[in-house]
């Protein structure tokens, strides 16, 4: 007898991935998976990266989380186009949510998709989404191992984003560790170091996403 439920899941997941991206190119909408643990300040971001980019960009957002629209709210303050996904317990997203959530997305005028994905470093690496970029944030206040124990998200991530940095003084974070760790694991990848809160480094990936925008 064999016993295949993980291959075939798997291969579903890429097969929908892959429908995802042919919808995605044919708007010409630059798609970014965004992974972090929980706190790191996805949500933070997103919120900063609306407010900078709204007036010349349509931004369209997909929220994962567990439970809750509680960020998703907070996200509809600034855009209209705002999907929440509530997986019920799974601890990241699939293809196939984010194909039911592309129908309530106005995909004719959007130029950037942005999904937050469930709060985890370790579930949402294998499942690709049908997104342009996979970028992993990690933050001051989490510690400097995160590369160390989690290498498969950094491996995988292009750019690494580095969160929280107003917190560097009061911390023993060793920023020199974790740049080193995260170039070890992915050498020819970006690091973004940055305070979504303060404003300060945020420039960078701002021009990131106006030079990736389709």
């Amino acid at each position: 007898m064999k016993i295949e439920v993980v291959e075939n899941v798997l291969k579903y997941n890429k097969d929908q991935a892959e429908k995802n991206r042919k919808l995605f190119n044919k708007n010409n909408i630059l798609v970014i998976n965004l992974l972090s643990s929980p706190g790191a300040g996805k949500t933070t971001l997103i919120i900063e990266t609306i407010k900078r980019l709204k007036n010349e960009k349509n931004i369209g957002v997909i929220e994962g989380d567990i439970s809750s629209t509680y960020d998703a709210e907070k996200i509809k303050e600034h855009i209209d186009d705002v999907v929440q996904i509530n997986t019920g317990g799974s601890c990241h997203l699939n293809a196939t949510m984010i194909d039911q959530a592309l129908s309530k997305l106005d995909m004719d005028r959007l130029d950037i998709i942005i999904i937050e994905n469930v709060g985890n470093l370790i579930c949402p690496v294998g499942f690709d989404l049908g997104e342009d970029y996979k970028i992993v944030m990690s933050s001051v206040n989490e510690g400097d191992d995160k590369p160390v124990k989690y290498p498969p998200v950094f491996i995988k991530s292009n750019p690494v984003l580095l969160n929280k940095i107003d917190l560097l003084e009061i911390s023993d974070f060793d920023l020199g560790f974790f740049t080193s760790e995260v170039k070890k694991l992915n050498p020819s990848g970006d690091i973004m170091i940055f305070s979504s809160k303060s404003g300060k480094g945020l420039d960078e990936w701002i021009s990131w996403i106006r030079k990736k925008i389709k």
